[in-house]
Parts: structure tokens; C-alpha cells; sequence
């Protein structure tokens, strides 16, 4: 293994980018070890990759420097001395924020009062002109534009991920760690976050260390890397003396995953002339939260046998059109049909025309969080046979248990039992549990919003291989993703959404990245004409 203290030429800190350094560093959580012996150093003023599948201890290591979690061996060093991080007071003190892969925003504040609230030193009296002002001033020293009178609860995923970082910037904090901060953001959102970040890394001002699991980003923004495997620092190395094949091979202990199988002889399977359409939407519209028109007479349509991607920056109407479809919003006009029939996402409508969702946060949109594995993946078809019995419909448990079981083995679903809440497994389990059950028989239709929002290497490949499969079995497939390597890569058609309107489609195998992107940041409205 490479020795971390090699990594980079000495480099003269700068006023205000800190030193970091770990030695020997475990967390025990009973008898699991979940960090074992970590030495890592990060120098000051350069971006720090941290990589490594679910469970590797990657979290755990980012919350020891931040103060959440003590370890029971080892040391924190900061500017090369050692630190006692006993809580995120303390953190804060020495200049360390962080900014976490779930919110933590306060969603009935506006953006202005979640900025000043950061800071932990809110004054009994604000003075809110001065305060504007200033706060208007900093966001004019970033590329993000954030309306301050919003309130995050009507923000989309990407929006909330930028306003998390927004608070972090507004802190000026000497180390900012980051837990997969673009997972919610489509490339270009990605690479304006991360040049901000590399530049103000650069600038002397602050040290970064990000968590990630997308290889393009360490290439392109990290200085260095270190991957974590089963809680210990199995590879250190800088960035330009590695390739992405190398990283996967460490992060997995063997070679990588193959990439997800496609038919045809571009890699994509060729589309029958004359496939049946098996969703089809008709000028649909639908309101926002916010009382303003949100979908702007949506026209689209999947046939059999294809994945149609829907790319577009965050907060352009994606979710408003999942959740009209899904029926979880309200259309205002326009027709859904799915295989030649109306379609209004009633429970029986879903079940006698076969359609399925992946819906984004899927712990809050297919979930309810305080029933028991089992009992979430029976939500479909509880009160019938063989989940259900005799003419009464008289609910057969033994049943509900013995097929969550089956479905846990058959999609590695980490979890204490199928009598576990649903609340106590990770995001990516969750995300594996709410599969197996919308995955279970004939599928005409799959509708899939980001559907490996922050999941690990593995995992992504994983739902990423299930998602072909119903394709090849001849379902029609509506990926709405906000990454668009993703699309790309799984899409045999990409529309792209700007401003609640479809604006562009191109064939997948023929996509030019920067021409979806000119069309993702607002470009003139040529779909569907």
C-alpha cells in the first residue's frame, strides 16, 4: 500500500486551507468494527477523494473528523497537531464543516433564514435589509442562484443539495468535507459545483475531502484518493498516477463489475418499426407546489422493448411529471395511456396493465417507514392470493414473510430480518426492497426516477442490470435521471426537459453530451413539433 504521506510534494498552507491527518483511527460499534486502523493524509488546499462501496467506513471516518462519532483508538491531527473532535462545536471551532448526503435543512424556512440559521449565532434581532444584502452578496460569489425567499420544502433534490453546500461556502470553514454532494445534480451542475469547490481549494482558502462514488469526478477534481474496503485504507495514491480501473479493482478487492449487458450490435437492442406503444402522454399539464404551472403540455411515448431517458437540470418539472404519472400529483389536463387504455394510477389500473415506479427518496414515496420489510412488499398485493385467503380476503402472514425472505436472498437486501422497520436499512437496501417488490412478475410499464440516487459501485450496477432486464423482456421503461451518464449509457431515446416543457430528443447511441447540455440550461423549444 502506498504511504499517505507521500501522496503530494510538501505544500506551504496557504491562510486558511487546514492539514489533515488520521493515524491509526477505529470505531467499534459492539462487536462490528467499522473503521479499522486509519491512517490517511490530506494536504492542505487540494481536494481528497474518499472512495469505497456501502459499509466501507467511509461515513463513519468523515463523522470522527467532524465530531459526531469518537473513536475508541487512533488520532485526529490537525495543521500536525493532535485534536480532540469530541463533538461538531468543536469541529466547527477548528474550522470543519460538512455538508451530508440526506438534508438537513429546515423545510418551513426560507432559504435566507436556513443560511443565517447555519451559523449557530442567530441574534434576537435580525436586521433583515442588511442581512439580504449580504446574503446577496455571497451568492453573487458562487454559481448558484437560489431564490432567498424560497422555502426548501419546495425545492427540488438538486436544489436542496445546492443550498446544503451554500450554507457550508457561507461558514468559510478551513476543511469542508462533502458526502456524494452530486448526487442529485445532472453532470453540468456537477462540474460547476466541483470547479467552485477545486478553485476555492486552490485559492488557499479551504481543504476539501468528498465522498464519492463516480470515477469522472475524482479524475477530473481530485488531487488524491483513498479507498476504504471493509473499514480499513487499502490504496492511497494521486489522482494523475491512477485510472479509473484501478480505483474499481480497489474499492471491490477483485476486478470490476462488466458493464451493464445491451443487445444489438451498437449496444443498444434494435427497435421493432412497428413496437407498440405501451405509455403514451398527451399534452399533460399539472401545477407545481407553488400554485404556477409546472408541466407545460407534455407530449411523449415509450414503445415496448425501449428506455426512454428524460434528462434536465434539477427542478425543471421532472418530479411534477413522475408524480402525474404515478399519481401522486394532480393533472390540471392532457391523457395518460398505457397499452391503449386511459391510465390514472389507480391501484387497479396499476395492477390489471401492469405498471410499475421506482420513485425517487423511495423510503418516503414507497414506503412507510414504520411497517416491517415484509409488510412494505406486500403493499401491492396483499389482499390477494396467495397473500390473501378465502372469500373474505383474510390476510395470510405466513405467506407475507416466507416470499420477503425469498425476495431479501434474491436481492441481497441487508437487514436484521423481513420483520425489521423499513426505516432501520440503509438507503440503498431500502432502495433494493421497494426493486424486488415493483420488479416481481410481467411489466408493461417501469416508471424509474433516479433510481440509484446515492448508492454504492455495486448496487448501481446491480439496479442498473434489473432496469435492462424488464426491457428486454419487452416492458417500456421511463428513466428519469438527473445523471446524465446514466441516461446515456442505459437510454435507447433521450428527451430533454427544460423549464417544464420537453425541448429536445436525440437517439441515445448518437447523443452529443455538450448538445444536451445547451438544451438542459433553457434552449429553444423544438420537441413535439
Amino acid at each position: 500500500m502506498t504511504d499517505p504521506s507521500r501522496l503530494i510534494p510538501p505544500v506551504t498552507p496557504h491562510t486558511g486551507a487546514l492539514a489533515l491527518e488520521t493515524y491509526e483511527l477505529t470505531k467499534r460499534f459492539g462487536s462490528f468494527t467499522a473503521m479499522d486502523h486509519v491512517t490517511m493524509k490530506v494536504e492542505p488546499g487540494t481536494v481528497h477523494a474518499l472512495l469505497g462501496e456501502n459499509g466501507a467506513g467511509k461515513s463513519t471516518l468523515v463523522k470522527c473528523v467532524a465530531g459526531f462519532q469518537r473513536p475508541e483508538e487512533g488520532s485526529i491531527m490537525i495543521d500536525g497537531r493532535e485534536q480532540a473532535v469530541t463533538n461538531p462545536i468543536v469541529a466547527r471551532a477548528l474550522g470543519i464543516g460538512m455538508v451530508y448526503q440526506h438534508f438537513t435543512l429546515a423545510p418551513g424556512m426560507t432559504v435566507a433564514e436556513n443560511l443565517l440559521l447555519a451559523g449557530g449565532k442567530t441574534p434576537a434581532v435580525i436586521d433583515w435589509a442588511a442581512k439580504r444584502a449580504e446574503l446577496k452578496a455571497f451568492l453573487a460569489t458562487t454559481p448558484f442562484s437560489l431564490d432567498l425567499d424560497v422555502r426548501p420544502a419546495e425545492l427540488a433534490a438538486g436544489e436542496k443539495q445546492k443550498l446544503e453546500l451554500l450554507k457550508q461556502l457561507y461558514l468559510k470553514p478551513r476543511l469542508l468535507i462533502l458526502d456524494e454532494p452530486t448526487s442529485v445534480l445532472t453532470p453540468q451542475e456537477a462540474d460547476e459545483v466541483l470547479g467552485h469547490v477545486r478553485e476555492f481549494a486552490r485559492s488557499g482558502l479551504c481543504t476539501v475531502l468528498i465522498i464519492t462514488h463516480k470515477f469522472r469526478e475524482v479524475m477530473a477534481y481530485a488531487d488524491a484518493v483513498t479507498v476504504l474496503r471493509k473499514g480499513k485504507a487499502v490504496h492511497h495514491c494521486r489522482v494523475p498516477d491512477t485510472t479509473p480501473a484501478l480505483l474499481a479493482g480497489a474499492m471491490m478487492g477483485d476486478a470490476a463489475p462488466e458493464a451493464v449487458a445491451r443487445e444489438g450490435s451498437d449496444g443498444r437492442a434494435a427497435l421493432a418499426a412497428d413496437a407498440a406503444v405501451a405509455l403514451k402522454v398527451e399534452a399533460l399539464t399539472a401545477f407545481g407546489d407553488r400554485g404556477t404551472l409546472a408541466l407545460h403540455g407534455i407530449n411523449l411515448q415509450v414503445q415496448r422493448g425501449e428506455i426512454l431517458g428524460v434528462a434536465g437540470v434539477s427542478g425543471n418539472g421532472q418530479r411534477e411529471l413522475v408524480e402525474a404519472l404515478v399519481g401522486q400529483r394532480a393533472r390540471l389536463s392532457g391523457t395518460v395511456t398505457v397499452m391503449g387504455e386511459s391510465y390514472t394510477a389507480r391501484r387497479e389500473e396499476n395492477r390489471r396493465l401492469k405498471v410499475r415506479s421506482l420513485p425517487e427518496e423511495p423510503l418516503r414515496n414507497a414506503c412507510v417507514a414504520e411497517l416491517s420489510v415484509a409488510e412494505n412488499m406486500a403493499l401491492r398485493d396483499f389482499d390477494r392470493a396467495p397473500l390473501a385467503r378465502g372469500a373474505l380476503g383474510l390476510l395470510n402472514f405466513a405467506v407475507w414473510r416466507s416470499r420477503a425472505r425469498e425476495w431479501i436472498q434474491d436481492y441481497g437486501v441487508k437487514t436484521q430480518g423481513e420483520g425489521a422497520p423499513m426505516h432501520s436499512l440503509s438507503g440503498g437496501n431500502v432502495q433494493r426492497a421497494v426493486l424486488a417488490r415493483e420488479l416481481d412478475g410481467e411489466i408493461n410499464v417501469l416508471i424509474a426516477a433516479n433510481p440509484v440516487f446515492g448508492l454504492d459501485f455495486a448496487a448501481v450496477r446491480e439496479i442498473h442490470s434489473r432496469i435492462v432486464q424488464v426491457r428486454q423482456r419487452g416492458g417500456a421503461v421511463l428513466l428519469v435521471s438527473e445523471d446524465l451518464d446514466e441516461l446515456l449509457e442505459l437510454s435507447d431515446r433521450i428527451v430533454v426537459m427544460s423549464e417544464g416543457r420537453l425541448v429536445f430528443e436525440t437517439p441515445a447511441a448518437t447523443a452529443q453530451r455538450h448538445e444536451l447540455g445547451a438544451h438542459m440550461g433553457g434552449g429553444e423549444h423544438v420537441y413535439g413539433h
